[in-house]
């Protein structure tokens, strides 16, 4: 027990830290804004058991980010309790908000009507792919919600990070250029695979500048949806001088229809690496689309960090 004026048996009391003063004092930790809209995930592709997985961990980095961040999942082909749509979870999020602000009438708490939308929702997708967006917009005009779309998560030095990552974990790159030793397996030759046609290439391409920057070995991206685009890009890399190629999914994952990565690979005669799935990166540029929709300053990011 313990007196207004301290410790009455001589135990230690906790006490508040100081705030470090200057330059060096930690920032405050952000947290999400008191009646924010929800971050809607949408989630592209066959909904499956591994999608739910994945985008649930993709949830908890964002929620790891910024403490109190209703964050939820929406299927473009959901369908049932266990897979919701897109426009399920959208008029979840309108009902709710109208329901908190009735109660708050009911209470006879003085409220103004809620304004701005419900919900941002951000594309679980590295690259454009305007078939998969051009559905992602369809539904959330569905839901008949007020909700904004941002755009997909790249191109991003981050994402060009989690590249080298998976390719090093395949033991098709050096973890880091800097360490003196070498890969026996080590690409000199990496295919960039992507879906979503021409455009979707065009913008895996800058990301690709990044990674054959790490690398310091070319780097051509492919469309994974167009057939003999990765052949073609391998025989390329090969015409250049590439003898041991090496294929880097530049996806997430539920967006590539299964055995789409494996068909590609066998195609080119190459080893392939595993996809982005829910690499840091992806959690935060989630989170970073999020905060940039409602022009709050994401937490800090620092980008192009070596490999360790």
């Amino acid at each position: 027990m313990s007196s207004p004026t301290g410790p009455a048996s001589g135990l230690p009391v906790r006490m508040p830290r100081p705030r470090q003063p200057g330059r060096h004092r930690r920032p405050e930790p952000a947290v999400a804004p008191e009646g924010a809209p929800a971050l809607v995930l949408a989630v592209p592709g066959t909904p499956s058991a591994a999608a739910r997985s994945l985008a649930e961990e993709v949830i908890s980095i964002a929620r790891s980010e910024l403490p109190g961040l209703d964050a939820r999942i929406g299927y473009v082909d959901g369908e049932g309790a266990e897979f919701p749509t897109l426009q399920t979870v959208l008029a979840q999020c309108a009902e709710q908000r109208t329901a908190r602000y009735q109660q708050a009438l009911a209470a006879g708490v003085e409220a103004s009507e809620p304004q701005g939308p419900v919900a941002v929702v951000v594309p679980l997708l590295a690259g454009p792919d305007n078939a998969l967006m051009r559905r992602v917009r369809q539904a959330v005009v569905d839901s008949s919600a007020p909700a904004e779309l941002t755009d997909v998560l790249g191109p991003h030095p981050l994402l060009a990070e989690a590249l080298h990552v998976r390719l090093s974990e395949a033991g098709l790159s050096r973890a880091d250029r800097a360490r003196l030793f070498t890969v026996a397996t080590a690409a000199d030759g990496i295919i960039l695979a992507t879906t979503g046609g021409e455009e979707a290439v065009q913008a895996a391409g800058i990301t690709g500048m990044l990674l054959a920057a790490r690398l310091a070995v070319p780097v051509l991206a492919a469309a994974l949806d167009e057939p003999g685009s990765v052949a073609a890009i391998a025989e390329q890399l090969r015409g250049s001088g590439s003898a041991q190629l090496a294929l880097a999914p530049y996806v997430i994952g539920p967006e590539a229809a299964e055995g789409l990565l494996d068909a590609a690979a066998k195609e080119a005669g190459c080893a392939t690496a595993e996809p982005l799935g829910a690499y840091p990166a992806i959690g935060k540029l989630t989170l970073s689309n999020y905060m940039n929709a409602l022009g709050i300053a994401p937490p800090q990011q620092q980008a192009g960090a070596p490999v360790r």
